[in-house]
């Protein structure tokens, strides 16, 4: 096997699955950070008692996590049946109409801006190795070894989602109730710094701006449900 010479390069088999893992996985925690943070938050508002913050972390846990999975079960099966139908029809055209493929993958690297002669030279060996990837690799930008798996996709939003979650009902419920609020806070807006900064890194994105992105929108978030759970508390009262 040939070294990689740009290590910091995602080369590699199986990209496509590791990017899926890394999207769901992401999404989950900021999610199960975020909307959980949100709803304890907002209850801290209206109420101190610890029963009730419990008992609306945990089924803000339990249902998003459920809801997460499902949702990128669903997404990703949808992905990967379009994916699959695309093979499919593939297969079937360069079966009826060997020729007309052969020209029209000839004609794509002519696009990419190869000569003629070596567009169809290029266009005849790949068709002789592998037609089948050749064209969707080229055509369609499909790996056939390399398709989405939504079950993983599930599993990874739903543990990532409750990993995240876990961050703001430990930290509304241990502290005394006059820092619950506070303390939320700040491990969430360090907690969404952390995970945007990572999600980055492995992105090969900026980290800064990613990491920005999601403390803002958290601390909007947050800020939002606290001032509704405080107005609606008091309205009570």
């Amino acid at each position: 096997m040939t070294e990689n010479p740009h290590p910091g390069e995602p080369h590699g088999a199986r990209l496509g699955e590791r990017l899926n893992w890394l999207r769901a996985g992401v999404l989950g925690a900021n999610d199960g950070i975020v909307s959980v943070a949100a709803l304890v938050v907002g209850v801290a508002g209206a109420t101190t008692d610890t029963g009730a913050l419990f008992t609306a972390g945990i089924a803000g846990l339990v249902g998003g996590a459920i809801s997460m999975a499902l949702g990128e079960y669903v997404s990703v099966s949808s992905q990967r049946d379009s994916e699959r139908a695309l093979i499919a029809k593939e297969s079937g055209e360069l079966r009826e109409m060997p020729e007309e493929e052969l020209e029209e993958l000839t004609q794509l690297y002519r696009e990419r801006g190869l000569s003629d002669a070596t567009a169809r030279q290029v266009a005849q060996e790949l068709t002789a190795h592998d037609a089948l990837s050749a064209h969707l690799e080229v055509e369609l930008h499909i790996d056939q070894d390399d398709l989405v798996n939504p079950w993983h996709a599930a599993v990874s939003s739903a543990i990532a989602f409750t990993l995240g979650a876990l961050l703001p009902l430990l930290a509304i419920l241990l502290p005394p109730p006059e820092w619950r609020v506070p303390v939320t806070f700040l491990a969430v807006l360090v907690a969404l710094a952390a995970t945007g900064t990572v999600s980055a890194h492995l992105g090969g994105a900026p980290k800064s701006r990613a990491a920005l992105r999601l403390v803002i929108g958290g601390a909007l978030a947050l800020a939002a449900t606290w001032l509704i759970g405080t107005l609606l508390g008091t309205t009570v009262v």
